[in-house]
């Protein structure tokens, strides 16, 4: 099992969960987190004063999935996110060990 974690522009996250959805994925969870990458933010000007913000608004999501499906669900995110400026984000993937599903004890596979 892998996890990815992924972050990206707010406004394209309806779009990456609907392409998710259209491969079969359920399970995710998002967060809402500010930060920068190599934009480093960029300068405001509010009621006459030049400020620099560099904690920019993002989304980061996160979702365990089969190792079969992983290229798959990195390809639908990658391609849903993308708009070609910097800023678009990034995608992280981890090995996962075990996964267990409180209710019933479920395990692997089985627990997504």
């Amino acid at each position: 099992m892998k996890k990815i974690e992924a972050v990206l522009q707010p406004f394209k996250m309806e779009e990456v969960k609907e392409a998710l959805k259209a491969i079969g994925v359920t399970g995710m969870t998002i967060t809402e987190v500010r930060g920068h990458g190599r934009q480093k933010g960029h300068k405001e000007v509010y009621r006459g004063q030049e400020y620099q913000v560099d904690l920019l608004p993002k989304v980061k999501l996160e979702l365990v999935v089969p190792d079969g499906l992983l290229e798959e669900v990195v390809q639908a995110i990658s391609a849903a996110a993308r708009t070609g400026k910097i800023g678009d984000g990034k995608i992280f993937v981890f090995e996962v060990a075990e996964a267990i599903r409180v209710r019933n004890d479920d395990r692997g596979d089985e627990a997504l």
